[in-house]
């Protein structure tokens, strides 16, 4: 339960608590049973800390990506609209400039006919 929140795949808890097996210290000569390896204790919990602040951080970019692709922004929003304004302009324009270009042409005479052979 507590993997799957910390997104934690069953190796990587087998080798942990593999790593933590060892770091304590079974029958030694030196040291009496029970005693814990502080040294090995303090990189272990920052090993362990680090990959909760790794999944925690993994968990946040992934949901803040997910949010961020379902809505558009605003600014988003405004270059789309602008874009189309800026397109009905151009339309209108052109619209514009084919019309007086087809009133110049009609005035001197070069205006195309729809069929060029019915003329003949």
């Amino acid at each position: 339960m507590a993997s799957a929140v910390l997104g934690l795949t069953l190796r990587w808890v087998m080798f942990l608590s593999a790593v933590l097996l060892l770091l304590l210290p079974g029958a030694s000569a030196q040291e009496p049973p029970g005693v814990v390896n502080f040294e090995a204790l303090i990189i272990t919990m920052s090993v362990l800390g680090g990959s909760v602040l790794l999944g925690i951080t993994v968990c946040c970019c992934c949901c803040c990506r997910r949010k961020r692709s379902r809505k558009p922004d605003k600014s988003d929003e405004r270059a789309m609209r602008e874009q189309e304004e800026r397109r009905v302009r151009q339309e209108e324009r052109r619209a514009e400039m084919k019309s007086r270009h087809d009133e110049i042409r009609k005035k001197y005479g070069l205006f195309k006919e729809q069929n060029p052979y019915e003329k003949f």
